[in-house]
């Protein structure tokens, strides 16, 4: 799959995600065979006052590459003044968001409510493509809610002001996580545009990733949540679209040591006051799969030293390295 001149291969993308996809889970992506991953949401906004954090979260590693920053907000010439920073900070690509269903960032007419707003949406997409060389792209959801369905329309309108690719959540904000992904969404996007769409939503196995791909017509898939404690998905559903077969999950020792490995990324990138406590939730997820998990898990909760943390995960892998690893 090809954003503008940038080969996504193979075409199974990391989702922008706050508090998840930071420079550690997106190198930890890479490493297991995400084509393509994305920051967390840089507010423009905020960008325009100098805040600090969001010039953070801009931050990339050294050779990171392919690799998209993702801006939201609502005024054409913020978004544009937030593009061209992101640029210069080595972007790959521009990603819009136009799906956080998140009320902080609705109320100020910014991601999902453009939803609700086309021409707005329109100018805004159209002031990103003209302030920057690179590709644009658009993350959006199917609507505000099921008696809006906007995204078809607003898709094809993007891809006319000089959009490069289009990703498309498979949910309403309305729904936010909680009803499941219509992919017919979806497809009704891909039957107005001819650029590249990825789609985004209950793409938790390798199945899922073949059958939306066989079902809508996309050129690629976008992994969220799924991802979560299990960034060996996107090697797996690879391997599975290239030869219908499965790979093996991870062992015990292969989950510690990746959970080992994003704690020391984590303290290095934040520090350690606050990298431990922002592992609590990752650590948990890693925990996972073995009888009498759950204890260890839930003692991720209390965590804030370093120190702690590798002592639990060692003891995790103690009482796992016996036991056969399932899912669960």
């Amino acid at each position: 799959m090809k954003i503008g001149e940038i080969l996504v291969d193979p075409p199974v993308l990391l989702a922008p995600m706050a508090g998840v996809s930071n420079r550690a889970f997106r190198a930890i992506s890479r490493s297991q065979g995400a084509g393509l991953c994305t920051t967390e949401m840089v507010s423009a906004n905020a960008l325009a006052h100098r805040s600090a954090k969001s010039y953070w979260l801009m931050e990339l590693d050294p050779g990171e590459s392919p690799v998209g920053i993702q801006i939201a907000g609502s005024d054409p010439e913020l978004m544009a003044e937030a593009a061209h920073q992101a640029e210069q900070h080595g972007a790959d690509l521009i990603d819009i968001n136009m799906g956080c269903p998140v009320p902080k960032v609705v109320k100020n007419g910014d991601g999902s409510a453009l939803l609700n707003d086309e021409e707005g949406a329109v100018r805004v997409v159209q002031a990103v493509v003209q302030s920057v060389k690179i590709p644009v792209t658009v993350k959006m959801r199917a609507g505000w809610d099921h008696d809006a369905i906007t995204a078809p329309q607003l898709a094809q309108r993007f891809e006319q002001v000089g959009a490069k690719a289009i990703a498309l959540h498979a949910r309403t904000r309305s729904d936010q996580y909680a009803k499941p992904a219509n992919w017919q969404f979806i497809r009704q996007v891909r039957e107005r545009i001819a650029i590249p769409l990825i789609g985004n939503g209950d793409v938790n196995t390798p199945e899922d990733a073949q059958r939306m791909l066989e079902t809508t017509g996309a050129d690629g898939v976008m992994v969220g949540r799924a991802s979560f404690g299990d960034p060996w998905i996107f090697r797996r559903i690879t391997y599975f679209l290239n030869n219908g077969r499965h790979l093996s999950p991870p062992d015990a020792q292969e989950r510690a040591h990746m959970a080992l490995w994003h704690l020391d990324r984590m303290v290095e990138i934040k520090g350690e006051a606050v990298a431990v406590p922002e592992m609590r939730k990752q650590l948990a997820w890693y925990l996972k799969g073995t009888p009498g998990s759950a204890e260890y898990r839930k003692r991720t909760q209390g965590l804030k030293l370093k120190s702690e943390a590798q002592a639990l995960v060692q003891e995790w892998f103690d009482h796992a390295r016996n036991e056969e690893l399932t899912w669960t």
